[in-house]
């Protein structure tokens, strides 16, 4: 029997997702990946070649449904599972007084349901791996901003982190928030432009994922913010 740990991510199949399933996979992991994009999630598979330890399954992380046939299918695949990633996110780039509410739903929904829905869906597989619970939250999380709803699902997610950590911990699950600052991924293309100044890559907070997942038995990392050098909030 193969027991190489298992990571399932959600919104995986680009930007800090799919950077972290490559590293994982790399490191021996045998992972998941969901998405609602079929094509993109197609592409990140032959992008590391299709290895026959990689599952995509797509799915909306903000369906319980789809979360819980994610995590059904990923058991059945590999007969455990050790750690869940809640990385799907959306923005609507917009602001309360001024924004257009016609997005606010599915980016309440993907942020903040998406990623309770996907501990819920997991956490009694998690118990049994004494595994961990990975929530990519945002810099956003912790810094306000002037109309920022983005924000606000942010700091749900903050808040999602401790309350979970404090009641799973009793069980030997490990809960850890990722915020990053600002990061050259696909989050920027609803906003025209990337910002300006430095940013991260998705592989350098792929980084910091996987640190955080590798401690060693009995070490709970519990958040961890990464801003690149020069970003003031």
């Amino acid at each position: 029997m193969n027991d190489s740990p298992v990571a399932l991510i959600t919104g995986g199949g680009s930007g800090i997702g799919a950077a972290v399933a490559r590293q994982l996979l790399e490191a021996g992991y045998r992972v998941t990946v969901t998405g609602r994009g079929e094509d993109r999630l197609r592409r990140f598979a032959e992008s590391v070649g299709d290895p026959a330890d990689l599952l995509t399954v797509p799915g909306s992380a903000s369906s319980y449904d789809d979360v819980h046939d994610a995590v059904d299918r990923t058991l059945q695949r590999y007969g455990r599972l050790d750690t869940v990633i809640a990385n799907a996110g959306v923005a609507t780039h917009d602001s309360v007084a001024e924004g257009d509410p016609a997005g606010w739903s599915e980016m309440v929904l993907t942020n903040v349901l998406g990623p309770a829905l996907l501990i819920r869906a997991a956490v009694d597989a998690l118990k049994e791996t004494r595994g961990r619970v990975v929530l990519i939250g945002s810099v956003a999380g912790f810094v306000n901003t002037p109309g920022n709803l983005y924000g606000a699902t942010k700091w749900a997610v903050t808040g999602l982190a401790e309350n979970t950590r404090r009641q799973v911990t009793e069980y030997g699950v490990g809960v850890t928030l990722v915020a990053p600052g600002r990061v050259e991924t696909p989050f920027w293309d609803g906003y025209g432009s990337l910002p300006p100044g430095q940013l991260l890559t998705a592989g350098q907070i792929a980084d910091s994922v996987v640190w955080a997942i590798r401690q060693p038995a009995g070490v709970d990392v519990n958040t961890v913010v990464v801003r690149p050098v020069g970003q003031p909030n």
